[in-house]
């Protein structure tokens, strides 16, 4: 028995009071305390308070990385928002820390913090694997079987992940993840085949039952090309050569609307040692196979998907934002709620993340030289109608696709912005003509930067100039906010649900692929996956980059009141009340699923690039 002396600062601020009831949890590298009710017999927690309290614990907790606190709402008493400056906490042994709040707490969710001098979140993750007796996998350096994955698993599991774990060998759940995965902006309907893709309607459809150019037709075959990673320099880690490769993945929607893979090449040049992969080859060829696709599907879109077309276009539209609007702009006061810690977190990211040296080349094969290679040719790829999700499904021939979640929710959170939160709506009430769009300099100065600087001047991307009409600035304004919330969400909150469990997503591979068919087997595939050191550090930043902030806040939501017009107000509720409808449409939609899609259900979507 321990116990840990707690010391709670209540901010002495104006309102930082609260009689509602107060919850904490102490989290360590060895363990966590109860849930425990801070209580006195007077009042605590009143402006400037400095309150003092004992929690105990049937053993040591370890290193205190975390707190979570939380409100709790009574029956009888008002709900009072509560301002807790900092948390001290002395343990047993004498250690002492410290934990920086300065937060509002207005609800009964538990909020995290961490401690101040910096313990990573990460660090939990590892002591997890303590307490489940599993470090000493962290000195072998290969995967024996598969259970020994599954036990890493057990360290952190998710509803999706343990979904994951159960069907990925499934070439049906192999089809899905390219319209409902972590990159669904690949896939695109294929009316002729590429020429460096040579297949036949006897190696496609060996049973005589299709063929190739009847199913085109019919726009039942798809294709998920990844060009943009052929020659890509791969990365050495722990002194050995990782391997990644540039596949092509056709697909063919059955009679059962299900997206099946039907051949996989996996590199990019056609070539006697670069074998076509069927499903009709043996078990262990075809599963090696996918798995090179999914592998090289994680380094793509972490950096185009994720990194350059969320993170890096947010910080662009943010950086011109800030130099050349005024706070009392009406596209200042839109916007800025859309840049929340965008600039913060993109720094850390350049900092620790894709830095020489950083976590990034730690644990996937494109780390290190080949992640610019990938940014610079993903960046001559980007286009206006790619990040209008509208025009992106269009060009890509994916309006009729079953089953494509995030198509559908997607398409709704766009009209919601676009139609009422924007058009003939609250720009329309600042800007009533064409004319007052083209004249206002602070705007066109807005959009020319963005122009000039985040995509370097190039006219064959189609992003505008400048804004002739007020039908042009809503688009754009439209498709700004979709990206800094719905899009980033899209293809960041499902990270470790879908590379939780390593061999969905393998960050690298280990050895290169088969140059002939009929010689993998279970133990290649093994000795291919990344190393278990390896893959234990992926799967800790890959819960620490899923993980929700303690302070998140989410679309629709304007803790700022930056407006004071009635009109705007107005329209911002009206806002809150389109997103309330969808959010519980997508709700009734997923009970029904055996696997909710989530990503876009405005519950969990925040306003920025914040994580």
């Amino acid at each position: 028995m321990g116990d840990y002396e707690v010391i709670i600062f209540t901010g002495n601020v104006s309102n930082a009071s609260t009689f509602n009831k107060i919850y904490i949890k102490l989290v360590g590298t060895d363990g966590e305390s109860e849930r425990t009710h801070l209580w006195s017999c007077v009042p605590s927690f009143y402006r400037g308070a400095v309150s003092h309290f004992i929690v105990s614990c049937r053993k040591s907790l370890g290193h205190l990385a975390l707190i979570e606190l939380e409100k709790e709402n009574q029956t009888l008493v008002p709900n009072m928002a509560w301002y807790p400056a900092k948390v001290d906490v002395t343990s047993p042994e004498g250690g002492k820390y410290s934990f920086p709040v300065y937060r509002w707490i207005t609800n009964s969710k538990p909020h995290y913090f961490r401690e101040g001098a910096g313990l990573c979140q990460s660090t939990v993750f590892f002591s997890r694997l303590g307490r489940l007796g599993l470090m000493g996998m962290l000195q072998s350096n290969k995967f024996n079987c598969i259970e020994d994955i599954k036990q890493l698993l057990n360290v952190h599991k998710t509803q999706v992940s343990e979904y994951v774990s159960k069907h990925w060998k499934e070439d049906a759940f192999f089809g899905y993840q390219f319209l409902n995965g972590t990159n669904p902006i690949l896939i695109q309907r294929c009316t002729q085949l590429p020429n460096n893709l040579s297949v036949t309607d006897e190696t496609v459809f060996p049973d005589g039952q299709h063929n190739l150019a009847e199913e085109m037709e019919k726009g039942n075959i798809f294709l998920c090309d990844y060009k943009i990673l052929d020659e890509v320099e791969s990365n050495t880690i722990n002194g050995n050569k990782q391997f990644l490769m540039a596949p092509l993945v056709l697909l063919w929607k059955n009679n059962a609307d299900q997206l099946m893979p039907v051949a996989i090449q996996l590199k990019q040049k056609p070539t006697k040692d670069n074998p076509i992969f069927y499903p009709s080859d043996s078990e262990y060829d075809w599963l090696l196979a996918k798995t090179f696709v999914r592998s090289a599907n994680f380094n793509l879109y972490e950096l185009n998907a994720h990194l350059l077309r969320t993170h890096l276009l947010a910080e662009v539209f943010a950086v011109s934002l800030l130099r050349n609007l005024p706070m009392v702009h009406p596209l200042y006061k839109l916007l800025i709620p859309h840049t929340r810690y965008t600039l913060n977190i993109n720094f850390l990211a350049r900092m620790l993340l894709i830095s020489k040296g950083g976590t990034f080349a730690k644990f996937t094969s494109s780390g290190g030289e080949g992640a610019l290679t990938i940014l610079r040719r993903s960046l001559t790829s980007l286009t206006y109608t790619s990040l209008c999700i509208p025009d992106d499904i269009e060009e890509c021939g994916l309006k009729d696709v079953p089953s494509f979640y995030y198509r559908d929710d997607g398409l709704k959170l766009w009209d919601i912005i676009h139609r009422l939160y924007y058009h003939f709506s609250t720009l329309a009430f600042y800007y009533k003509t064409d004319a007052e769009v083209q004249e206002d300099t602070e705007l066109q100065n807005w959009i020319k930067e963005i122009f000039q600087y985040g995509f370097l001047s190039q006219e064959t991307t189609g992003i505008p100039q400048e804004f002739s009409t007020m039908d042009e600035m809503v688009k754009f304004v439209t498709m700004v906010i979709f990206t800094c919330s719905a899009q980033h969400s899209a293809v960041n909150s499902g990270q470790y649900d879908f590379g939780g469990w390593m061999p969905n997503s393998p960050t690298t591979m280990e050895l290169p692929p088969p140059k002939e068919k009929g010689t993998t087997t279970e133990k290649t595939i093994l000795d291919t996956f990344p190393s278990v050191n390896t893959t234990v550090h992926a799967m800790a930043t890959l819960w620490l980059l899923s993980k929700e902030s303690s302070d998140s806040i989410f679309l629709g939501n304007y803790p700022e009141k930056h407006f004071t017009e009635r009109f705007p107000l107005l329209k911002i509720k009206e806002f809150q009340e389109e997103l309330k409808k969808l959010s519980a449409d997508i709700k009734a939609r997923n009970s029904r699923l055996d696997l909710p899609y989530t990503y876009m259900d405005p519950e969990v979507v925040e306003n920025s690039v914040s994580i």
